[in-house]
């Protein structure tokens, strides 16, 4: 791979880095770019992903410790690598900046690279961390997200790129076996220690000062710093238990966000705030693939209760609320019932009911009480998690909500099915070609004319 003639300094990303044995984030960094330029279909799940389409006749190229001719930047300032895509003529490239560990990405350190972008004509930013975007283009800096340069910032979580890396090997989507092997050790290399790839696991300080106001009957300020940076992390948190739920169920699962919200992260975090402020939940929609129904998480802070739930419309085929109910338990196949409600939505102003899972087992009629003559028309079956000081806490609240989320799912979730309407079936009399052909139908309308006339 010969160096592009606008580099004074770089050299094609190795899977073996000669690096120092401290220099963690040098190596992780080269044998991801490695990976992404000698594992074709791995290259093109990324590429996609920050909008490039990655073509039979497309050459990906990767470079690190990389130094552009006529480069007035201090060291310290020069990006982790640089991503080459080419499509026949066409040429697209980024500059890469990767943190390890605990280190995250600077707003300042990420503008300094859109001057060199700028300055040299590349074309976006693409930054790698431990840090949670719910896309790549919502970047997880907030400053970075504000500014007014031109220039395009992406954002790669570690834990993103493991997830794709570990959906590819387990839906069988690398066809070449020598690229399927080399991707399988960058799974290997990932899940090591000492990659310094982590999921989310905490929340930050913030979390307790908000809980503590909230409990003790406190309005939280409209523009509160503190409720800022919960929403921030809640954010992450959210986009992590996707990729979680991602691995666990082999599908790609995602963030389940309004139009308004993917187009403007800004809109999403003041709408978010306002339900924080209002009702004192912070809250999230996971879409799990061919699932019946979302998954709706709900942390409540003035109940410290975590609830996790999917809701079913009722099939239109069953006449009473009973037999619309048995319809539902059916579907629940777990013995672990304990925490687990069904709330049942009414139509008009009737107001909804809700009822221990347990209780519609043993008495399914009890779901009828005080709505004679209604028909239900929603179920949200779901799981109601008291965590007590748990909830409070930065570490426990996130290893409850990582656990009670897939319980709910493996429990619960995915064994529910949606209600579809029956398919057509063919009416008496009509069985054969013939009872339809036209003079049958004829009969059929001189018939009906004679009954309405003696009628």
């Amino acid at each position: 791979m010969q160096r592009p003639d606008y580099l004074a300094q770089g050299e094609a990303a190795r899977l073996f880095p000669v690096l120092a044995t401290t220099s963690k984030e040098g190596r992780t960094t080269s044998i991801l770019l490695a990976c992404i330029s000698k594992i074709e279909e791995f290259g093109s799940e990324l590429m996609s992903s920050v909008g490039k389409r990655v073509g039979k006749r497309a050459n990906i190229e990767t470079y690190t410790e990389i130094v552009f001719k006529n480069e007035k930047v201090q060291v310290k300032d020069r990006p982790d690598g640089l991503i080459v895509l080419r499509n026949g003529s066409n040429e697209w490239r980024a500059l890469v900046e990767a943190k390890v560990g605990s280190a995250e990405i600077g707003a300042d350190q990420v503008e300094k690279y859109r001057e060199i972008a700028k300055d040299h004509g590349i074309d976006c930013v693409i930054t790698i961390s431990n840090q949670f975007a719910t896309q790549p283009e919502h970047h997880p800096v907030e400053d970075v997200r504000k500014s007014r340069s031109k220039i395009a910032v992406f954002h790669w979580s570690w834990m993103s790129i493991l997830t794709t890396t570990d959906l590819l090997l387990n839906q069988d989507g690398v066809a070449d076996e020598d690229q399927k092997l080399l991707l399988n050790e960058l799974r290997r290399f990932l899940t090591h220690e000492s990659a310094g790839v982590k999921g989310f696991d905490r929340m930050p300080p913030e979390w307790a000062e908000i809980n503590r106001l909230v409990s003790a009957g406190g309005k939280i300020p409209a523009k509160s710093s503190e409720a800022s940076v919960v929403i921030d992390a809640w954010h992450q948190e959210t986009r992590d238990l996707s990729l979680i739920l991602s691995r666990q169920t082999e599908t790609t699962v995602q963030e389940k966000l309004p139009r308004k919200h993917q187009a403007d992260p800004a809109q999403r975090k003041k709408d978010e705030l306002q339900s924080l402020r209002e009702d004192g939940q912070i809250k999230s929609v996971l879409s799990v693939p061919n699932a019946a129904a979302a998954v709706e998480v709900v942390a409540d802070i003035a109940r410290r209760t975590i609830d996790v739930g999917m809701t079913l419309r009722a099939p239109d085929d069953k006449v009473s609320t009973k037999a619309r109910v048995n319809w539902v338990l059916r579907q629940v196949q777990t013995e672990q019932i304990s925490e687990i409600f069904v709330r049942m939505i009414w139509p008009g102003s009737s107001e909804s009911t809700q009822f221990q899972l347990s209780e519609l087992m043993k008495d399914p009629s009890i779901c009828e009480k005080d709505k004679k003559g209604l028909q239900v028309l929603r179920f949200h079956l779901f799981i109601s998690r008291r965590l007590g000081a748990k909830f409070t806490q930065q570490v426990n609240f996130i290893k409850e909500l990582e656990e009670v989320v897939p319980f709910f799912y493996r429990e619960i979730g995915q064994n529910l099915r949606e209600w579809r309407k029956p398919a057509p079936k063919i009416k008496v009399g009509r069985s054969e070609a013939e009872d339809v052909a036209v003079d049958a139908l004829q009969k059929d309308a001189e018939a009906d004319r004679a009954e309405q006339t003696l009628g």
